[in-house]
């Protein structure tokens, strides 16, 4: 296995980690990434493989786990019964609580509002130069969750700042004071769910914090601490990965002078599957060994942990054809961007209904946006998704 050195920090890296990915790819399926310390999957096959194999999962093994420092104890309490984090059987039980509340149904009739919503906030883009990414973007998908949830929309600038400090633990980029920030914010994001929680088991709604309540499978519900890491990770993953995708969507549109036809009803599904493979928000997920087992000629051993490099394996020639081209009228295969096996995001139609209705209305509304300044990607891996999008209409 070859050995390679890339800072997952390095401005040409930021901005453009593709040419390495390549790079890593032609040594083969798996590759030491040094800077990391770890084994990482770079081909398609690889990281397939890998996310749907039982012997791999996001929960370290028993011998292996321990309690965090107490400074990030608010965090970890959350992460502990995370739906993310959990394997079988916890994960299998609390998946299937919120899939019997977070039904294609409930997601299919968010249409109309997801429809209006972006309409309203078209009307309000100012006719000069403005921040996409804050003002449509981030707007789209943040207002949905929290109406989905039946959380006051008026909480969202409090949901955005709790989210960004949560996840951003997962960056490379991650410092002491990320570490504090973090803590902080899941205490207070904590604090305000428990408070919501209570009021809504005295007066229920037609949301879906209601239905997971409720929700039972085999005469079990969701504990509290399920109920509030569950809501959290609902309204972090349900937004985050949603701004980068339509934002990088958007970026790769006005960069490449796409014609807007391929906004259009019956052309709009490829060319989401196409902006969610071409750039993907999320570029690495990882998973632990559970047993001793050879796969793709290297030998893991129980407790060996292995990256899955999501945006290497979106970009195989050995999959898609010129795989550094955009094209929305290619054949779909499925991409890696919302993961697979167990793990496969329970929020992907959501975010795909997400965006189709906001960009096809945008691009309909908007045929002359137009970048303002270049736009460039936050130092963020895992995470890729811009810093600002300066566009103007």
């Amino acid at each position: 296995m070859k050995t390679l050195t890339q800072s997952p920090v390095a401005p040409d890296f930021v901005q453009n980690p593709y040419p390495f990915y390549h790079h890593a790819r032609a040594s083969g399926d798996l590759i030491y990434w040094d800077d990391y310390q770890i084994v990482a999957a770079v081909s398609h096959k690889a990281v397939q493989t890998l996310l749907k194999d039982r012997r791999f999962g996001r929960e370290a093994p028993a011998e292996m786990q321990k309690p965090g420092p107490r400074h990030l104890a608010p965090w970890s309490a959350i992460e502990a019964h995370s739906l993310l984090e959990l394997e079988p059987p916890r994960h299998t039980r609390l998946r299937a609580l919120v899939m019997r509340a977070f039904t294609s149904r409930a997601i299919t009739a968010l249409e109309p509002a997801i429809r209006d919503l972006t309409h309203a906030l078209i009307d309000d883009f100012p006719d000069s130069p403005f921040d996409l990414l804050d003002r449509f973007c981030t707007q789209v998908p943040v207002i949905t969750i929290c109406r989905l949830l039946g959380v006051p929309e008026e909480m969202s600038p409090d949901l955005l700042r709790w989210s960004h400090s949560m996840v951003a633990m997962y960056q490379a980029s991650r410092t002491a004071q990320t570490e504090q920030d973090a803590a902080a914010a899941s205490q207070e994001f904590t604090d305000f769910l428990n408070s919501y929680i209570d009021r809504r088991r005295t007066d229920s709604r037609d949301d879906l914090i209601t239905r997971l309540i409720a929700a039972e499978e085999d005469g079990e519900k969701l504990t509290r601490d399920e109920l509030v890491a569950t809501c959290v990770l609902l309204l972090n993953a349900g937004h985050e990965a949603t701004v980068h995708s339509l934002g990088n969507g958007v970026k790769t549109a006005l960069e490449l002078g796409l014609d807007r036809s391929v906004f259009q009803p019956g052309v709009i599904d490829g060319t989401v599957e196409e902006i969610l493979r071409y750039d993907p928000p999320l570029h690495m997920f990882t998973r632990y060994a559970y047993e001793d087992v050879t796969l793709f000629d290297h030998h893991f051993r129980r407790g060996d942990e292995v990256a899955l490099l999501l945006g290497a394996a979106n970009r195989d020639p050995a999959v898609w054809t010129n795989p550094d081209q955009f094209d929305p009228t290619r054949p779909v295969v499925t991409n890696t961007s919302f993961g697979g096996g167990l793990h496969f995001c329970v929020g992907a139609p959501l975010a795909r209904l997400e965006m189709r209705v906001a960009l096809s209305i945008l691009f309909n509304r908007c045929p002359s946006l137009r970048l303002s300044e270049a736009p460039a990607y936050d130092n963020t891996y895992h995470f890729h998704g811009l810093q600002r999008l300066i566009v103007e209409t």
